[in-house]
């Protein structure tokens, strides 16, 4: 974790991401770990979905004195004991009864996904498939630094997006392996003994698969790398057969402990259309967030995202976690064509409401699925995306976020950054012109 610490990027922009840094480098303990130390009424079980939540909304309010405090070091919390129930046991308790009139995103299926009569817009089941898992060296510097981020790439999505580049992930749900939570507990743990800076929650989209992902989370706080034991020969094969890492990692306490116990940084990777019920069980459990901010124009996102109320719902969430002082990190991808649409006023409303929050404007928009032309799969409906984005349009919107004053250099032009630059603004935006 040395390297990890040592990287030039934290020189600039530790203040913005306090948390999830202190956690990936276990000099804090990851939520999940603080929420095992909140009591809870021993009868969760028992109770009715409506007192669950009371409930939870009462623990939530411990859960954030304590963080508060663990934060500013007034408390440790290895000296303290882990409750039973804990404010975690509640979470999981909580998504185990909604999935059976499934609310987890603002589509409001309320199928039962426990039955398996009828399937929502993610098309799943109570089951979660995962494509693959590995150290993901491609993701931000924060995110990758010198061991990579852990990803798990789950199956499916809530969206429909045209341009998808993991559309045979997003649109085929038996694509992958099945996995239950321990199967899923299991891969993040090896990830992580491996060196991973943090466990990247992805897919698809993985807030359909939230119930197994609270379940997975709960037996690592229980468990910790006794996960591993419990596997059949049979299920700890299927983890391995969707392990994509190209070269083998050796496993290593020193990467993945707080105290005694396991301490895994949670990455919250998403399109960001959950509920707000969704919101306040994520904020126990997630460390970071990353969030997608594809469109400010609704009429854009029905028509190549096929999602309706984009804006609103998705806003709305990106103002949660920034007015809660959660760590993120937000994604824009710049379209062809969608410049003055999306854009640019969405960067302008990220100014307004969010100052200072670290943006990724990305230009690796590439042309896919129904947009590709060479694709069986083309649609001339989306004909004005069968193309890159233009260096005049990327560059107009680089000029545009930086006129806002927008905190996005650094996370946006990371790979392309001669460190010699740095300190010097007017010569680091001049380097970045002529990449």
């Amino acid at each position: 974790m040395l390297a990890f610490s040592r990287l030039w990027i934290w020189r600039y922009i530790r203040d913005k991401l306090p948390w999830y840094y202190e956690v990936a480098i276990n000099r804090k303990p990851a939520k999940y770990l603080i929420a095992t130390r909140i009591p809870v009424n021993e009868k969760i079980t028992e109770l009715g979905e409506g007192e669950l939540w009371r409930e939870f909304e009462r623990a939530l309010k411990d859960f954030l004195e304590l963080w508060h405090r663990v934060r500013n070091n007034e408390v440790d919390i290895r000296n303290m004991p882990k409750a039973s129930p804990s404010l975690l046991d509640l979470v999981t308790e909580i998504t185990r009864r909604m999935i059976r009139h499934c609310e987890f995103c603002e589509w409001h299926c309320r199928v039962d996904r426990m039955g398996n009569k009828r399937l929502g817009v993610c098309m799943l089941d109570s089951t979660s498939r995962v494509s693959t898992y590995f150290h993901h060296l491609g993701e931000e510097l924060p995110l990758r630094g010198v061991m990579g981020s852990g990803t798990i790439f789950f199956t499916s999505c809530n969206f429909r997006c045209a341009f998808c580049q993991n559309a045979d992930i997003s649109r085929d749900r038996f694509n992958g392996v099945v996995m239950n939570p321990r199967q899923i507990a299991s891969a993040a743990v090896i990830l992580r003994l491996e060196g991973v800076h943090n466990i990247n929650w992805v897919g698809g989209e993985p807030t359909p698969h939230l119930h197994n992902i609270v379940e997975a989370i709960r037996l690592i706080a229980r468990d910790g790398i006794k996960v591993l034991d419990e596997l059949s020969d049979e299920e700890y094969n299927a983890v391995l057969s969707v392990k994509a890492d190209f070269i083998p990692y050796n496993f290593s306490r020193d990467w993945a402990f707080y105290g005694n116990e396991l301490n895994v940084p949670m990455l919250w990777n998403s399109n960001f259309y959950m509920t707000v019920d969704v919101m306040k069980l994520l904020r126990v459990i997630v460390d970071i967030h990353i969030p997608d901010f594809k469109f400010y124009s609704d009429k854009c996102a029905f028509r190549i995202s096929r999602v309706p109320r984009y804006f609103e719902i998705v806003s709305r969430n990106h103002k949660l976690v920034y007015d809660w002082g959660e760590d993120m990190i937000i994604r824009h991808l710049v379209m062809p064509g969608h410049v003055e649409d999306d854009s640019k006023p969405l960067l302008k409303w990220i100014a307004d409401n969010m100052p200072g929050v670290l943006v990724n404007i990305m230009d690796q928009y590439r042309p896919e699925n129904e947009t590709d032309p060479n694709s069986p799969r083309f649609n001339p409906e989306f004909r004005e995306l069968a193309r890159r984005p233009s260096r005049e349009e990327l560059m107009e919107v680089y000029r545009y976020a930086r006129d806002l004053g927008l905190n996005f250099e650094l996370i946006s032009f990371e790979k392309k950054i001669d460190i010699r630059y740095l300190g010097d603004e007017d010569s680091l935006i001049e380097r970045i012109n002529d990449t």
